[in-house]
Parts: structure tokens; C-alpha cells; sequence
């Protein structure tokens, strides 16, 4: 079995090491982050690092990498405190993938990468057309991540829209209807299909087994 320390790690050499830390986290949401600066410029950008950080209210955060160079999602975001999430799905996976490039300021990655913007009830960042699961929010906090200059985005949910037949009877959503992807590592993605789904776990019962549709 393969093993590393935390020297071994550090000595390693570069790119072997970013694929090899990104992928031990296993499967991964994709996202795309949708934003538009205040003279209605737009931007989107695939992200993995979306994570529930509550319910009520309703927080959702995501991994920003260092602003040591620009980041125009950031930016975009810190100006207007809104932004999109958006599910990615198996029909716009190249062109989410694409939204990686190193883009200038002037050029939008919806127009360079072949996605549509669609802005919704008045909402001040374009959502992804198409995207089953998408996602308004606004910034509620900033977290720095000291060790490495990273920066965890904290938002409140303000809008949510589904796809139809993917929202279920006691809440919980049908991914898989969703067609939503994940990807591992940093470029290859999955389709995921759905083996079992369990009820609340409680000591020394016997474990529910719910129905997957």
C-alpha cells in the first residue's frame, strides 16, 4: 500500500501533488458560480468545494483559492454581495470544464465557453440556463483560511429553483434525476447512480431502508 508523509507530500513534485491531494477527498460536487460585476459584466466559474454549513438558516460556503492574483468571481462578489450556484449536469460538463481558463476581465465565460446566463426574479447574478439545481445567495461571511491564503464564502440562501420531479415528499432531492455530475481529482467526472438510502440511525434498531425514488 502506497503511504506518505508529511514530508514525503511536501517533496513531492508539483503536479503529482495537486492531483494526488485533490483526489484523495473522493467525489465531489460540481458547481458553477455565477456572478456579474456592478457594470453587469458576467462570470462563471466551475468550483468543487461546495458544503452545507446549515439549514436554518440556510448557509451554504465554498473554497475561494488565494487573491494573490485576480480572481474575478471574488471580486465580483465582494462588490455586489450576491452570486449563483448552480448544478453542474452531464449535458454542459465540457463547457463547465472550460470555465477553468485563465479568461481576462473583459471576456465573459458564458459567451467564451457556450453557457447561457438567465437572470431570475430580479436577482442581481445570472444563473446557469439548464442547471437543474440552482442557487441565490447572498454573502453573509468571509473566513480566511491563515495556512494558505485560501478563503472560505459563506452565504444565505435567497433563492432556490428545481428541476421538475426532483424535489421529494419530505424534502431530501433525487440527484440522480437531476442528471447533477461530481467530479474527483481535478478534471474527471462522474454520474452518479444511487445504491441505497437509509432513515434516521438510532442505537441498537434495526436501520430503515427508505425508497430511493
Amino acid at each position: 500500500m502506497p503511504h506518505f508523509t508529511a514530508a514525503d507530500l511536501a517533496g513531492l513534485e508539483k503536479v503529482f501533488r495537486l492531483n494526488l491531494i485533490n483526489s484523495v477527498t473522493g467525489y465531489k460536487p460540481a458547481n458553477l458560480v455565477g456572478t456579474a460585476a456592478p457594470d453587469g459584466a458576467t462570470n462563471v466559474a466551475v468550483i468543487s468545494s461546495v458544503v452545507h454549513l446549515g439549514s436554518n438558516p440556510a448557509l451554504i460556503g465554498f473554497v475561494m483559492r488565494p487573491a494573490s492574483v485576480p480572481r474575478h468571481t471574488y471580486e465580483n462578489i465582494q462588490a455586489t454581495g450576491r452570486y449563483t450556484i448552480n448544478h453542474v449536469h452531464s449535458g454542459i460538463m465540457r463547457e463547465a470544464h472550460a470555465t477553468s481558463a485563465n479568461f481576462s476581465r473583459e471576456e465573459s465565460e458564458f459567451d467564451a465557453c457556450g453557457l447561457t446566463p438567465e437572470y431570475r426574479d430580479n436577482f442581481a447574478a445570472p444563473y446557469v440556463q439548464g442547471s437543474r439545481v440552482q442557487m441565490g445567495l447572498e454573502l453573509v461571511q468571509e473566513v480566511p483560511i491563515e495556512v494558505n491564503g485560501t478563503i472560505l464564502l459563506i452565504g444565505r440562501v435567497e433563492q432556490l429553483y428545481l428541476g421538475e420531479e426532483i424535489l421529494r415528499p419530505d424534502g431530501s432531492l433525487d440527484l440522480p434525476a437531476a442528471d447533477s455530475v461530481c467530479l474527483s481529482g481535478l478534471d474527471t467526472y462522474h454520474t452518479a447512480t444511487a445504491q441505497a438510502r437509509y432513515g434516521y440511525a438510532r442505537p441498537h434498531q434495526p436501520l430503515p431502508e427508505l425508497p430511493l425514488a
